[in-house]
């Protein structure tokens, strides 16, 4: 059976259901399919049997965490957002150590949506939810008591309500906020008919851009209606890294339902997920184009030449949902390199994959798996499901999974 096209991202407000089916309860038990067999070592955890690059191994650090997304450590201590699936308020922040067994603790629950997580230079964490970021000091007595809005009135409604975010070198912040709808549809249950103008990028902050904040020490929280658009045109840009040289690259997931406006055009090759360097002040073209500058079929007579092009495609329906570049010591075949997870279910996505960077930090060459074959194969192994990544003070790199309710680890293979 074909997939429906309307599954295809995590993040859709429309895949609620589906969602609510793994997520777990918001005490973080899971309902994956499967659990992970491991068998062996790899670098000190169980090993799991996946196809993974050589040099390389992945290892498990901790299951049945609820519906887990970002992930950030400070030290020795990896931070663990559980969305708690998509009912309001069941969202909670874990902390695990690998010193101490990787036994999760719980320091706050009763979040709302809970989605990113930064560790900032000063020890603290900024942690995006339903409509706000927050700082949060985890060495506190009272963690609770030292949660702090730092943006507010960000949109919380829609397909794309939830927030992905990275911290620039200068402490500035961008900020995704994402579309509404899946191409501007006039009615959720309506695909092919779209508005003009699509009135969702004229809103305060628009959707489907990223935003640039200049985040206060102290004081009064930022309103995300006086933020200013560092790039637009970008339907939900749920995977934001910067590179050495601080530009912004942003992994952007492309629309669905587009065979339903033009039968021409098949879902499972159109369009591709993009990858881009951001230019400040650039429109990527959402809702009216799509993959290098195509006029969308709801809008056939657009001019897209105006538009900004995307730096490179991605495979269609891979849905990108965290990504780094990657700064450890003790994977030398990843130095350098962009780390991407696809999450999606179709056949590009559930795998983590790397490009190489030219001397100007741009990306050369095609990408290499690190992770692949990641699909459920019963008595192994789940589908991966790969959202938010971070490096450890160890050269090692953090991955939750959040269909599968798992936080796993690839690390250099020593055996």
């Amino acid at each position: 059976m074909r997939p429906l096209p309307f599954l295809r991202k995590v993040s859709c407000a429309v895949f609620m259901l589906v969602c609510g089916t793994v997520s777990g309860t918001a005490s973080g038990s899971t309902s994956a399919q499967s659990t992970y067999q491991a068998s062996g070592d790899c670098a000190g955890l169980p090993r799991l049997d996946l196809k993974v690059a050589k040099g390389m191994c992945m290892g498990l650090v901790a299951e049945h965490l609820g519906f887990v997304r970002g992930v950030a450590a400070i030290g020795q201590d990896i931070y663990v957002l559980d969305m708690g699936g998509w009912a309001s308020n069941r969202g909670r922040l874990l902390r695990l150590n690998l010193k101490q067994g990787g036994k999760p603790e719980v320091l706050l629950s009763k979040l709302n949506m809970p989605n990113a997580i930064i560790a900032t230079p000063d020890k603290r964490l900024l942690v995006s939810m339903l409509g706000r970021i927050v700082r949060i000091d985890p060495a506190a007595k009272d963690i609770a008591a030292s949660m702090q809005d730092v943006v507010t009135n960000l949109p919380g409604t829609g397909r794309h309500p939830l927030t992905a975010m990275v911290l620039g070198a200068d402490g500035s912040l961008y900020i995704n906020v994402g579309s509404a709808t899946d191409n501007c549809e006039i009615k959720p249950d309506q695909p092919g008919k779209a508005a003009f103008p699509c009135p969702e990028i004229g809103e305060t902050p628009p959707r489907a851009s990223v935003l640039h904040a200049r985040l206060p020490a102290t004081g009064a929280a930022l309103d995300a209606r006086t933020i200013p658009v560092h790039a637009r045109g970008l339907r939900n840009s749920m995977a934001l890294a910067l590179s050495p040289d601080g530009t912004l690259i942003a992994a952007t997931n492309s629309r669905d339902n587009i065979t339903v406006a033009d039968a021409s055009l098949p879902d499972a090759e159109l369009p591709h997920d993009t990858l881009s360097w951001l230019a400040a002040g650039a429109d990527y073209g959402w809702p009216y184009c799509f993959d290098q500058l195509r006029a969308s079929p709801e809008y056939p007579k657009f001019d897209c030449s105006k538009k900004t092009a995307p730096s490179r495609l991605l495979p269609p329906h891979a849905a990108p949902l965290g990504m780094l570049v990657y700064s450890g010591k003790t994977m030398p075949a990843l130095a350098g390199r962009l780390v991407i997870g696809y999450h999606g279910y179709r056949a590009a996505g559930h795998r983590l994959v790397s490009l190489a960077l030219d001397s100007s930090y741009k990306s050369v060459g095609e990408p290499k798996e690190l992770v692949s074959g990641w699909n459920f194969l019963a008595g192994k192994h789940p589908m991966g499901a790969p959202v938010g990544l971070a490096t450890l003070d160890d050269g090692s790199v953090v991955i939750t999974e959040d269909r599968n309710g798992t936080l796993v680890r690839l690390a250099a293979d020593t055996r």
